[in-house]
Formats: C-alpha cells, structure tokens, sequence
C-alpha cells in the first residue's frame, strides 16, 4: 500500500483535541473519528471498522505537540523576533498570544512555512515507522 504523503499531512494538520484519525490498511483511506461531531453508534462503527482492517492510528495532538513546534521554531530566530515569541508562550493563552506576535512581527509566512515543513517531517517519520510506502 502506499499512501499520498499530503493526506497524511492534512490529517496531522486536522487533528485536535475531539477527533483522531486512522489509515484505513485495507484501503488506504484516511478515516477519523469526532468525539463531538458523530454520535456514538457513527463512532462505534468507524472503531468497528478500523479494528476489523487491522488500521494505524495517526499521530494524535500530543505526539505532534504544537508546542514544542513553537518552542523550536522561535530556537530558529534571533533578537526582538525570539525574545517577543519567547515571552509570548509562556503561561496560559501561549497559542493566542505567539499568533498575535508572529503578525506584529511580520513573520507569519516564515512561520506557516516552517510550521508545515514541521508537519510533513513528522508525516515521513510516522511512514517510515510503520513501514508505510508514501508518495509526494
């Protein structure tokens, strides 16, 4: 089997605190789950299926870990730039704050691009340890 390594991509960008999502071994197919968004027979059977197919699970929201994405792409900067995002995450409201600081500092495209070159290292990595051919 092999998957298009943007699907896994998009999954990984999708993926938040009420959804999972699996690769489907049998088809290839992205499924997810949304703990808030299916009712629990809709869930049920997805979770039926996926064990049936003997499916991976794709990264969840703590294996990507947004913030340790944040937290290495401001150990890329220098100066104003690091020191404002490095004091824009701390505590509570990290998220907000280090978006409202990346547009004050102009650097939102350097960030959108670093943040989506991040996501797709992680999707090769998880292809590569489950042995999952991938294609760009």
């Amino acid at each position: 089997m092999k998957v298009k390594l943007a699907d896994i991509v998009t999954a990984i960008e999708m993926t938040d605190e009420t959804t999972e999502y699996f690769l489907d071994k049998e088809t290839g197919e992205i499924v997810y789950v949304d703990a808030y968004g299916m009712n629990l027979k809709e869930r049920e059977e997805i979770y039926d299926r996926m064990e049936e197919h003997d499916s991976y699970r794709l990264p969840d929201r703590y294996e990507i870990d947004n913030y340790r994405i944040m937290e290495d792409f401001i150990d890329t900067l220098s100066g104003t730039a690091h020191d404002k995002l490095l004091s824009a995450i701390q505590g509570k409201g990290a998220f907000r704050r280090f978006k409202d600081a990346i547009y004050d500092l102009g650097i939102s495209k350097l960030w959108f691009k670093y943040q989506a070159d991040a996501y797709k290292r992680k999707a090769i990595r998880w292809c590569e340890d489950n042995d999952i051919e991938y294609e760009e």
